[in-house]
This record gives structure tokens, C-alpha cells and sequence, in this order.
């Protein structure tokens, strides 16, 4: 298994109908009422552990801080962050043809490397899981926060991403300090032949590691299979939905940040805390059936020149 490190609804109702086969009606006996449904348990939250709250102070006060600075913009960019044609293949090449990382000596080293294109082709279904010391509201608010921007992913890379517990192949977890450093065994439950560096890097997550993210394909193979993402719960909500954005894209396909890329999420500045229209763009190209998994920058750059010149209208 090869893993790549990344650090309203309509309602239908349904009538079931039954008719008899003969012309004169059976004679039934009273129905007996049935009993009142059973009050489901009340889900209990564990206390967080003296480490876990001082994470929550730690991660406060960096939230604090950036937001102080300007940073964690959510306005998408604007008439202060143009980008043109050129520039948007140029970070695409960056962010999606080069990692990030690579592994080295059982752990994760920050290095600039040339990969290939990777991307899922079947369907993403993503499931999203939480410590027991995550408190119920934040629960709540973060499967809507993710509910809304795995529609909003779907539409920009026009590909099928949904929720869903049924047999999910991109598992969001959310976690505190103590649940991140013990998750080792649950991991491995979720995929199956994960290698110990991978675990590691995980569990032993700097505090200057926010969030990251997972993406395993099979064998040598360069489509996704399987990711997984892990946000610290500890953060506050800022902090928290912009891990949500920048681990969720990354884990489609999008691995490498770049310091050139703006107005983007993959850019290690942090100006922009949620998914921008160029990042937008970035997924709509990745997705382009006319590229495919597995080609280098020599042979993906010409095409990504074309499908970005179209999307632009020729800005150069």
C-alpha cells in the first residue's frame, strides 16, 4: 500500500402500499398498540485530560493571533489578490505535482520533491469520527461545517463526494491530545497494511502540526483508495474549520503548498483559512478527465496550460 502525507435537502416520502388479492375484505383482529419507542441513550462525553485543555489554551491563543494579524481570511479573495492563467498552472504544477514530504529514517520530513499526478476515481465517501472528550456541540458543528463543504468540493472538482457510514473510504477524525496519541490501533482498523511511520507521524503530531492528512492508494498505483484525516479538537472554531478546508482538499489530490499560491488555502502563510475560487479552480483541473493519474509535470503541464486558459478566457 503506497500513502502520500498531505501535513438543503429534499425529503421524500415514501408510502408502502398493500392491497389484498381477493374481492372481500379479512376480518382482523384488534391490533394491540405498540409500545413507546425507547428514549436513546444519552451520548456521554469524557473529561479532557489536564494536557488536552492546555492545547485548547495553547491553540486559543494562536487563533488569537492570526486573526489579529488579518490572517484566516475567509472572503475568498478579492480586487487585492488577482491570479492569471500563467499563475494558475504554475501553482497547480507546485501543488499538485510535488510533495510536500517524504518519508525518511521511519518518520516525515518536509522536502520538496517532484511526484505525479494523484487523484480518486471512484466515488469519495467521507465519515467523520470524534474523540469521546469531544463535546457535543462541537460535534454538531462540525459534521454541518463538513456536510456543507464536502458538497461544495463535489461541485468544484465534479466528482462524486458524499457522506456517509457505509463503508467509507475517507475517514475525517477528530480528535483530542490523549485520543491522537492512542489511536494507533484504530488506525490500523481503518487501513488495513498502514506502515508504523505513518502511525507515528500521527500519533506523535508536533504542537506545530494543526492537522494533516493521509492518502493511500494500492501498490505503486497513483489513484486513492482510501485517506485519512486527523484535526486536533482542540482547536477553536476559526482554527478547526480551516483545517476542515485546506486536509479535506488536500487529501482529493492537492498534496504540496506552495508560497506563491494566492489567494489559497495551500499556502503554509496562512492568509486564507477556507477554500478560495483559485483553489476552486485547482480542483476543477485536477478532475479534468482530459489528465490523468500517473503523468509528470512534462507531460501534465501543456494540458493543465489549456484547461486553465479556458477557464480563465484566455487572462494571461
Amino acid at each position: 500500500m503506497n500513502q502520500s502525507p498531505i501535513p438543503g435537502k429534499a425529503l421524500g416520502l415514501l408510502l408502502l402500499l398493500s392491497a389484498l388479492s381477493g374481492c372481500a375484505e379479512l376480518a382482523q383482529p384488534p391490533a394491540t398498540p405498540a409500545p413507546p419507542p425507547e428514549e436513546p441513550a444519552a451520548l456521554e462525553v469524557a473529561p479532557r485530560s489536564p494536557e488536552s485543555e492546555a492545547m485548547a489554551v495553547y491553540y486559543r491563543r494562536v487563533q488569537t493571533n492570526l486573526l489579529a494579524q488579518g490572517l484566516l481570511r475567509t472572503d475568498g479573495g478579492g480586487t487585492d489578490t488577482p491570479f492569471s492563467t500563467r499563475q494558475l498552472v504554475e501553482n497547480f504544477v507546485r501543488i499538485a505535482l510535488y510533495d510536500e514530504y517524504v518519508t525518511a529514517g521511519g518518520g516525515l520530513i518536509a522536502r520538496q520533491t517532484p511526484s505525479r499526478l494523484r487523484r480518486w476515481e471512484e466515488p469519495i465517501r467521507m465519515s467523520v469520527e470524534f474523540g469521546p472528550s469531544v463535546p457535543l456541540a462541537q460535534r454538531e458543528k462540525d459534521k454541518a461545517d463538513i456536510a456543507g463543504y464536502v458538497a461544495r468540493l463535489a461541485r468544484s472538482a465534479r466528482h462524486p463526494v458524499r457522506m456517509s457510514d457505509r463503508n467509507p473510504n475517507y475517514i475525517v477524525l477528530m480528535l483530542n491530545e490523549d485520543e491522537r496519541r492512542a489511536i494507533g490501533p484504530r488506525l490500523m482498523e481503518l487501513v488495513p497494511g498502514i506502515d508504523r511511520s505513518s502511525v507515528r507521524s500521527i500519533a506523535d503530531m508536533p504542537p506545530s502540526t494543526f492537522c494533516l492528512v493521509f492518502a493511500f492508494s494500492n501498490g505503486s498505483g497513483s489513484t486513492y483508495s482510501k485517506a485519512v484525516a486527523v484535526i486536533r479538537a482542540e482547536h477553536p472554531d476559526a482554527l478547526r474549520l480551516s483545517c476542515i478546508h485546506e486536509e479535506l482538499a488536500q487529501g482529493m489530490g492537492l498534496a504540496n503548498d506552495s508560497p506563491a499560491a494566492r489567494p489559497s488555502i495551500f499556502n503554509d502563510d496562512e492568509e486564507f483559512g477556507l477554500l478560495t475560487r483559485h483553489d476552486e479552480l485547482l480542483l476543477r483541473i485536477l478532475y479534468d478527465r482530459r489528465l490523468k493519474p500517473g503523468m509528470i509535470e512534462d507531460e501534465a503541464r501543456p494540458i493543465v496550460e489549456v484547461i486553465a486558459s479556458e477557464l480563465l478566457g484566455g487572462e494571461s
